[in-house]
């Protein structure tokens, strides 16, 4: 019997995640956004008024290259910056309603694809696989607690 050690469920995920990206930007393409520019867009339209700072760290970014992504997409119509009422020097991100239309369409291919990838799986077969994964994610999160040397 092979010890949970062993498991190579790390490379498992990461194809998963590299293969989830790679058929949601061809379903993707004909809004001609690219994965960051989705996922800032998404992350705006849900908490309006961020501080590009703010997004960078929602989307563990560097802000330099958030704020590229936001002139990108502040040229394209979808986001405007918009003066922060308590700060003279800051500028708060809002979506236009281009954004929220494409962001809409964006939903739609991200539930056919989820639908796509999770066909023939039982429901209670994804809900225990997902119970798992989280606790992976508290296990890993938690060890941002201790020092680089240390280990639970």
């Amino acid at each position: 019997m092979k010890k949970t050690e062993d498991i190579s469920f790390g490379y498992l995920l990461s194809d998963v995640t590299m293969l989830f990206r790679k058929h949601f930007d061809r379903r993707a393409v004909k809004f001609g956004l690219t994965r960051a520019q989705w996922r800032a867009t998404k992350m705006l339209c849900y908490r309006e008024g961020l501080r590009q700072t703010e997004l960078a760290e929602f989307l563990e970014m560097e802000a330099i290259a958030v704020g590229r992504v936001i002139d990108r997409l502040q040229a394209s119509g979808f986001v405007e910056r918009r003066p922060d009422p308590k700060d003279r020097r800051a500028w708060r991100l809002y979506v236009t309603d281009q954004a929220r239309d494409v962001v809409a369409d964006m939903e739609v291919i991200a539930n056919g694809l989820r639908k796509d990838a999770t066909r023939g799986i039982e429901y209670a077969e994804l809900e225990q696989a997902l119970g798992v994964i989280s606790r992976m994610k508290e296990n890993l999160q938690a060890l941002e607690q201790l020092g680089p040397d240390q280990t639970a």
